[in-house]
């Protein structure tokens, strides 16, 4: 028994570093990750107004959201929406333009990175696509359309419902190219050329078989991690919603669950409530990661 233990202390007073390295992020994750998780999860079972001591009501949140809450089962459909679309679009579309852009040489591939991933670095991007999509005949898009003569009365790009949904979609997909694209760029630059050296005398007959065969093997992390910052991009919208759209926006059509659970935290202060619709945004995530995770295993190193 003295054998084991004695190992142990000396693998844990060797490993010491590396624990004292560690120590900042894990203090970061617990007290900024970990605890609002577990107290959002505990409060969703409570009536807390920020004033009063919460009390316990059990699943009377659950039961009000998803069988009395009109709103929030139109942001649940527009934000599943949103996430099956913007997500894989961006996901995929991140990954080509970061493939391609590898092709190039060293100065170009450096200026376009930085002209793709500039968008999501800009805090007030917004007003370049409110101008864009403009309700009134001085919008670049109306003034263009009517000028061209294909309508005669401007378009209300951002509140009429046939056509906000779509143009919220356009461009958190144009804001997409994040952490996730560098990733995939830094992954393809790292790639060992003799793979494909390889492969080619293995006789594989397309860039494609290349692709799927060598470069998508190389990538399990970057694309593993790709993913998950783009699930949790797809299943966070909201705050482009409300820059674009308003808030609430009209019909509540671009209502999203992450745009629900700041009505009822910011504005109404109901902390049970919001926190019970923060959990169940928190479990579709899990749920879509899980799902990844396990389409992405076979090109995972693990």
């Amino acid at each position: 028994m003295n054998l084991p233990q004695s190992l142990s202390k000396a693998e844990i007073r060797k490993s010491a570093p590396y624990y004292v390295l560690l120590a900042p992020f894990l203090l970061f994750f617990i007290v900024f990750m970990l605890i609002p998780v577990l107290s959002a999860i505990a409060l969703s079972f409570t009536d807390f107004n920020m004033v009063q001591v919460p009390h316990i009501v059990g699943l009377k949140n659950y039961v009000q959201i998803f069988l009395n809450d009109e709103v929030f089962m139109k942001a649940f459909r527009n934000t599943l929406v949103f996430a099956a679309v913007t997500g894989p679009v961006g996901y995929i579309l991140s990954f080509v333009v970061a493939w391609l852009i590898n092709e190039m040489g060293r100065k170009t591939r450096t200026v376009i990175t930085f002209l793709v991933y500039a968008p999501s670095l800009t805090a007030n991007v917004y007003f370049i696509w409110t101008y864009l999509f403009s309700s009134d005949t001085s919008g670049f898009l109306n003034n263009l359309l009517i000028k061209m003569g294909i309508i005669s009365d401007p378009i209300y790009w951002l509140t009429d419902v046939k056509y906000n949904f779509s143009v919220v979609m356009v461009v958190i997909i144009w804001l997409s190219f994040g952490t996730g694209f560098l990733a995939f760029v830094s992954g393809l630059q790292a790639l060992d050329k003799t793979y494909y050296e390889a492969a080619a005398l293995d006789g594989l007959k397309n860039r494609w078989q290349e692709l799927y065969y060598v470069t998508f093997p190389q990538m399990g992390p970057q694309l593993l991690f790709g993913a998950v910052m783009s699930i949790s991009g797809a299943f966070a919208v909201g705050y482009h919603n409300k820059a674009l759209t308003g808030f609430p926006s009209t019909d509540y059509s671009t209502h999203t669950i992450l745009l629900h659970a700041l009505d009822y935290a910011d504005n109404r202060y109901e902390l049970g409530y919001a926190s019970a619709v923060s959990v169940i945004l928190f479990a579709l995530m899990i749920l879509s990661w899980i799902l990844v995770n396990k389409v992405l295993k076979k090109f995972n190193d693990e």
